[in-house]
């Protein structure tokens, strides 16, 4: 028993590193993770990765919000409407069974992780083009440091909001690599803005699936606290690196592993 909250701990230090290095997305390893790390089905792992995710970003989030770069309006549309829909993943996610569930997360993880390092590899070449302002559905008023609230804005950021969350309830994940992207798009704030903000909104929508997790007895609470422990001290631990190990590189290694876990995660899914 001690051994196995002791590799708890120790996993979820991993996830809260990996958070801390690579932002909001690379929470999305604690599930696989999981899975084998501490031998849990898709359905069990699912909101104790989410519990660790939200309790991570949730100290990432006040930490930006101390530092004034968090654009808590936008995340709490975005977090509403992912609470909204969260539960409904969580259903499906209950009633789908584990091979199938296992193979959608991986096809999942693979399609972020292929993102990911194109974007690293596009960073290291410097040939990224900056997308045009003007067609930017949410727009930063420079005088007063605010988003112009506008149907399009709104729309896009409920529209990021109900995927995220659909995500979230389904494979316990919380969404980052949804919203970084969504608001990078969508809106023209600084990427320490759009990292902070979107953490925000999983620690919220992921609170919300924990919830509905615990309150329908699908949660594994030995097993979340001492996971959730571990990325939080792992996360705070990693902060102090970040600014000097952060960078495409970095991006590209975590891509490539999560390809490794996804291809895993799937075949280990097809042979059952």
């Amino acid at each position: 028993m001690i051994e196995h909250s002791a590799l708890s701990i120790l996993l979820g230090g991993f996830i809260g590193a990996i958070l801390a290095l690579t932002g909001a997305g690379g929470g999305i390893l604690a599930v696989p993770v999981l899975v084998f790390g501490l031998d849990l089905s898709m359905a069990q792992a699912a909101p104790v990765g989410l519990l660790a995710v939200g309790l991570s970003a949730g100290v990432g989030a006040v930490l930006g919000l101390r530092d004034g770069v968090v654009r808590y309006r936008a995340a709490i549309l975005v977090a509403v409407a992912g609470i909204v829909v969260a539960p409904l993943g969580l259903y499906i996610a209950q009633r789908v069974p584990n091979p199938p569930l296992a193979l959608g997360f991986s096809l999942v993880l693979l399609y972020v992780c292929v993102r990911i390092l194109r974007k690293a590899s596009v960073d290291l070449l410097r040939e990224e083009i900056a997308p045009r302002a003007e067609v930017m559905p949410c727009l930063l008023n420079a005088a007063r440091g605010r988003l112009r609230w506008t149907l399009p804005c709104a729309r896009a950021l409920a529209f990021t909001g109900l995927f995220s969350g659909l995500l979230s309830g389904l494979l316990g994940v919380g969404g980052g690599f949804v919203i970084v992207p969504a608001l990078t798009r969508c809106t023209n704030l600084e990427i320490k803005s759009i990292t902070a903000t979107s953490l925000a909104v999983i620690a919220i929508v992921s609170m919300g699936s924990v919830t509905t997790a615990a309150l329908t007895g699908t949660l594994d609470w030995q097993a979340g606290i001492t996971f959730g422990a571990g990325s939080v001290m792992g996360l705070i631990g990693a902060r102090q690196i970040a600014h000097r190990l952060a960078g495409p590189r970095l991006q590209q290694a975590f891509a490539v592993v999560g390809m490794v876990a996804a291809l895993m995660l799937g075949g280990h899914a097809l042979l059952r």
